[in-house]
């Protein structure tokens, strides 16, 4: 373009008068360069706010990156372990079936009763008292205490003790109290529990 076709194309305009009220009048090359800042403002808006969301999802996407990383990670552990996995589970299932067997039934509880006086006659102890108190539940078992009361020797009574703790059915000895008879005689008082799988 040459010069004339320039100074025709802003011929009477004068950049210190703008009136946007006047844009009609302005010569047609102020109308060109005008036009091309609004196309380009605009367009420049347009590709800010779409890669602004663009990049506020690539953000995302990156900072989950690390997330995906440790479960991918995880998961390739377990799959690289299942073998393993499958042989513990199985020991514990042996494990928890030979506990539950070591658990009386309610038909075998007045068998442990009996169990449980037969050992401490046979250590030579006077049985008081052997009595079921009323049932405890929990979430996965039943818990049956078991209120004793003995007299004899102290030796005996550790005898009797020692009965308990090897029979086949889990007992556990909880609470005793041991009192002064008459002579070498003592009296002992301690609870007995023992427990029962509650099956869901």
């Amino acid at each position: 373009m040459s010069s004339n076709a320039l100074q025709n194309a802003f011929r009477g305009f004068d950049i210190n008068n703008l009136d946007f009220k006047q844009a009609g009048n302005w010569p047609w090359g102020v109308k060109f360069i005008c036009c091309v800042l609004a196309f380009a403002v605009v367009v420049g808006v347009g590709i800010h706010l779409f890669i602004k969301d663009k990049h506020a999802a690539i953000e995302r996407e990156v900072s989950r990156e690390a997330d995906l990383k440790r479960e991918f990670e995880d998961k390739s552990f377990r799959v690289a372990n299942l073998d393993a996995l499958r042989r513990q589970m199985a020991d514990v299932e042996e494990r928890f079936d030979e506990i539950l067997k070591q658990l009386p039934t309610d038909k075998e509880v007045p068998g442990l009763l009996e169990d449980i006086s037969d050992i401490g006659r046979q250590a030579g102890l006077s049985i008081d008292t052997i009595a079921l108190q009323p049932e405890t539940r929990s979430q996965f078992y039943i818990e049956l205490p078991i209120n004793i009361q003995v007299t004899g020797t102290y030796h005996q009574m550790g005898e009797f003790v020692s009965g308990v703790a090897a029979i086949e059915r889990i007992v556990t000895l909880h609470d005793f109290t041991i009192r002064a008879g008459s002579g070498d005689a003592l009296t002992m008082t301690i609870n007995a529990k023992t427990y029962r799988y509650e099956q869901n």
